[in-house]
């Protein structure tokens, strides 16, 4: 069994600095103590802030830094770039005809992070 994700779910970028809170739009009214989250709800800086700054080299600005430093690793603020959704969702939980976001699912961000969940923001909604 995983838990359902809600609004407020604390992320994490392998290359951020800072994790970040997922935000979810109260206009699902799907709850579960907040807005629950779908795999839908991938929008960078709408659904996934900036995770302070960026340290991964395919990130084209961290890559420009990194060279005017002549090799130094220089990481820039961060942008996420989530294209595609959270995977896996729920098999068997929908929220809004979508599958429910679980603790279990992770999210993919263009610049080669793997951002995961690192803290529900609630303990007591299962999902199997």
């Amino acid at each position: 069994m995983s838990i359902l994700i809600t609004s407020g779910a604390m992320l994490q970028c392998t290359f951020g600095a800072a994790p970040a809170s997922l935000n979810v739009l109260p206009i699902k009214r799907i709850d579960a103590g907040a807005p629950v989250a779908n795999i839908m709800d991938h929008l960078p800086v709408l659904n996934i802030p900036p995770f302070g700054s960026c340290a991964c080299l395919a990130n084209p600005q961290v890559a420009a830094a990194t060279s005017a430093a002549l090799g130094a690793l220089t990481p820039v603020p961060c942008m996420p770039m989530t294209g595609t959704p959270w995977l896996p969702g729920s098999p068997t939980v929908l929220a809004k005809k979508i599958p429910a976001l679980q603790d279990t699912s992770m999210l993919l961000c263009s610049w080669g992070g793997e951002i995961t969940i690192v803290a529900p923001a609630q303990f007591t909604t299962l999902v199997a």
